[in-house]
């Protein structure tokens, strides 16, 4: 009997509602499109861009489900209906129930194969299962996977019988009880961390192929002598079989070449059209597998004319180089997260609506942090010019959190145990192998913030050199231990710097800043939650004066040395309020045109910086310094000269000064400021500042620009004034102009 449309629809917003009884989405916050996936309409799309084959068979739909402990077997009757690709937890689901580390989760559908495809191997494909999956085929053992945010394979073809064909997973997912990679899951949600996710959250799918196939193309772009070397790996390969490649652009052949397969073939690109933000040119291939006169496999593919790398500017800082040009890199830390899918995008076209905004703002770079997206995701980025920096998932176990997330100071990596290690980095690799294809994606971080940090020299030394085609970002935060490419700061709300004269060689970066919140009602995940920002405004006029400081400050860095920098963050996040979108994607809290006009002089050449006077970051400096109380006339003070930078005890108060004469009066000028305290500067008398500073690590940058009228070449007073000082910190301050 044929089930019309109306009455599945009818029969999913049951399970919908039945869902939205439970506490996993605690406001019942949906998405515009959200409220628009059906059963016959879950991830339809294509879901591999990279290699595309004519003939596929989607799988994503309502299967059953059930939740058991998890020593049971697999379950004879089942609980109910599950919408696949959405994680159990998740609205979108139809379920909405945590599954604990002492349960499985297990799936049943059945399937039939197309006629057609009787004499090819059939490959069953999991874009993403969280965590560890098992897959049986009619009562069938087919093999186990263990990662969350890889795509896997199963060849099935010797399982399959004639008629239905039944498909059995079982799933398990110790979120944060173990030390796997899990990213920001947690099984008591708060802060940055969010509800967890367990079983399929990417696209399950069918595919037909040759016994002897095309398993992978990477191209790899040679701008420099203007070839594509195009990288395949064969499944099944005798040795003999031909490879031929045609290079179209705009619709037209502009060359071809054939080679013996698993060679590398070399094409010549005349007058390469290269990739960036203002200009994602792709080009697109036509390729056939042949064995004697016979095509055994086709497919289609592209890639992009780009060279990502690291190299001196006329100043002499490193820089991040696209296509051997300094280009400065600024976006967004995208968690790509989802009120109604949670890790997985309602739709293609909701996935698309986020890099579309951030495209409009004026960035050109996002983030993608602690997460793997679907491979459409990257294909978009590629396809409107948005330059990726990837994350991998990190992990600990959340009961040993003190051990295995490594503080900035600490002199050691944790130990990770070596099975655990092992895990690690073969679920990185794998990360790796799938992703290395798209040319949106520019540098690799592999650990942030300490997280399950372990042997930093050698997996980031790794890294670099099983992909040298891009630049590596060993530790973004906190626990540096001088390797990688760069070196990454995170300071919220910032901005901040590491000074690039202790880092010859290595790139600046502001892997986080920024952080401010706008809590608006009517949008907000969870109203009995702490809803925060790392700071955190009540107006958005408010709100948008704050970011325009922080971009009037981040503008003179770039100066410095600074190459890239990252605000947090794209969309808020269950109790996260930072976004620049509301969690539901309903309201935009910044006027995007508004956004382009602060973000253009980020991307201006930079010019040369001068000292002024130093602070202490590099080389010891002196400070003439008093514990003078607020009340004494600063025409009567006595300082003494001491050493910076200087230790100040909790509820302290002190004033330093620093006196110094000009040879012209510049065109601009930067403060940089270490304390922890509120905070009064005087320019020869007048008020410049009067905030809170919140550093214990990194200097904040105040740009005082604006005050260029108080400066005269002779004779020139700074006064900081440090009062209420909230805990014993380091205090210290320099001068510089451009």
């Amino acid at each position: 009997m044929k089930i019309s449309f109306s009455i599945i629809a009818l029969l999913f917003t049951g399970l919908i509602l039945s869902a939205q009884e439970n506490t996993t989405n605690p406001g019942n916050m949906k998405t515009r499109w959200g409220v628009e996936v059906t059963p016959e309409n879950a991830w339809r799309q294509y879901p591999r861009p990279q290699l595309v084959r004519e003939e596929w068979k989607n799988l994503n739909g309502l299967w059953e489900y059930s939740i058991k402990p998890k020593a049971e077997n697999a379950p004879q009757g089942y609980d109910g209906k599950i919408l696949v690709p959405f994680a159990a937890e998740s609205t979108l689901s139809g379920v909405g129930k945590m599954v604990m580390p002492d349960q499985k989760l297990w799936y049943k559908t059945t399937f039939q194969v197309p006629d057609g495809w009787k004499n090819k191997r059939l490959l069953l494909h999991f874009d993403a299962v969280d965590w560890e999956a098992t897959v049986y085929i009619n009562n069938e053992k087919v093999g186990t996977h263990k990662g969350g945010s890889d795509p896997f394979a199963f060849d099935i073809s010797k399982y399959v019988k004639k008629g239905p064909q039944e498909l059995v997973l079982s799933v398990w997912d110790p979120t944060d009880t173990e030390s796997q990679a899990r990213g920001k899951q947690v099984l008591t949600p708060r802060g940055i961390w969010y509800t967890p996710v367990t079983g399929i959250w990417q696209t399950v799918w069918l595919e037909p192929v040759g016994k002897t196939h095309i398993k992978s193309i990477v191209p790899e772009a040679d701008i420099d002598n203007k070839k594509i070397l195009i990288k395949n790996q064969l499944e099944g390969s005798t040795g003999k079989e031909k490879l031929i490649v045609k290079v179209l652009k705009n619709g037209k052949v502009i060359a071809e070449k054939s080679a013996l397969a698993s060679a590398v073939l070399e094409i010549d690109i005349p007058e390469p059209d290269l990739w960036t933000p203002y200009n994602p040119a792709l080009y697109h291939l036509d390729i056939q597998l042949t064995d004697g006169s016979r095509v055994i496999d086709k497919a289609t593919s592209y890639f992009a004319m780009r060279k990502i790398s690291t190299g001196k500017d006329e100043f002499g800082y490193e820089r991040l180089m696209l296509n051997n040009k300094p280009v400065f890199q600024y976006g967004t830390l995208d968690q790509g997260w989802w009120p109604d899918g949670l890790l997985t995008p309602p739709s293609d076209e909701a996935m698309r609506f986020d890099m579309d905004v951030l495209k409009d703002m004026g960035f050109n770079m996002l983030r993608k942090h602690i997460k793997v997206e679907p491979s459409r995701y990257y294909y978009y980025a590629d396809s409107i010019g948005l330059l990726v920096w990837q994350d991998m998932p990190s992990g600990f176990k959340t009961s040993e959190a003190n051990v295995q997330h490594v503080k900035a100071e600490a002199k050691e990596d944790w130990n990770r145990p070596k099975e655990s290690g092992i895990q690690f980095e073969q679920e990185w690799k794998s990360i790796m192998d799938h992703l290395r294809f798209f040319p949106s994606i520019v540098v690799w971080v592999p650990f942030n913030e300490g997280w399950g940090q372990y042997e930093t020299k050698r997996v980031v030394e790794w890294t670099q050199k099983y992909d040298p085609s891009r630049v590596v970002n060993g530790v973004s935060g906190w626990t540096d231990r001088n390797v990688g490419a760069m070196n990454d700061a995170h300071q919220y709300p910032g901005p901040a710097m590491e000074p690039a004269e202790q880092n010859p060689g290595r790139v600046i970066v502001l892997g986080e800043f920024g952080g401010l919140g706008l809590p608006l009602e009517g949008h907000l995940w969870n109203t009995k939650m702490r809803n925060w920002g790392y700071r955190t405004y009540f107006g958005k006029d408010t709100l948008i004066k704050e970011y325009a400081t922080l971009m009037h400050n981040l503008y003179p860095m770039k100066n410095r040395g600074l190459s890239a920098a990252i605000y947090t963050q794209t969309t808020d996040v269950e109790g996260e309020v930072n976004g620049l979108m509301t969690y539901d994607r309903k309201v935009i809290k910044f006027n995007p045109g508004l956004m382009r006009m602060l973000h253009y002089p980020l991307y201006k050449d930079p010019v040369k910086s001068e000292t002024i006077f130093f602070d202490s970051e590099v080389s010891p400096q002196k400070l003439m310094i008093t514990n003078a109380g607020l009340n004494g006339k600063t025409s009567d003070l006595v300082f003494s000269s001491v050493s910076a930078p200087v230790m100040l005890k909790k509820g302290e108060f002190r004033r330093a000064e620093k006196i110094f004469n000009l040879d012209k009066i510049p065109q601009n000028i930067q403060l940089r400021l270490l304390t922890h305290a509120d905070v009064k500067v005087y320019l020869n008398g007048q008020l410049v500042v009067n905030k809170f500073i919140n550093t214990k690590r990194h200097y904040d940058e105040i740009n005082l620009s604006e005050f260029l009228g108080y400066l005269k070449k002779t004779d020139n007073k700074l006064l900081v004034e440090i009062n209420d000082i909230k805990s014993n910190s380091a205090f210290d301050f320099g001068l510089y102009s451009y």
